[in-house]
């Protein structure tokens, strides 16, 4: 899985992705709001692992997450 943090820009929020290994989408939520999105894709025992790894990603960066 990977995870690609978003700048927004003016009145638009930074967001957050999540794509699979084939980098399809599986989730996109913004950065204050991921709970029900996490949920939807089952990863929600794993959403302060992630969110921890959002606050240290620089935007535009793509990381590998192994979970």
């Amino acid at each position: 899985m990977y995870i690609i943090k978003v700048k927004g820009v003016a009145k638009i929020p930074d967001y957050v992705q999540l794509r699979d290994d084939e980098f399809t989408l599986l989730a996109y939520f913004r950065v204050d709001r991921p709970e029900k999105s996490l949920d939807k894709i089952g990863l929600t025992d794993k959403a302060e692992y992630i969110m921890n790894v959002v606050k240290e990603l620089p935007f535009g960066h793509i990381l590998k997450l192994e979970l």
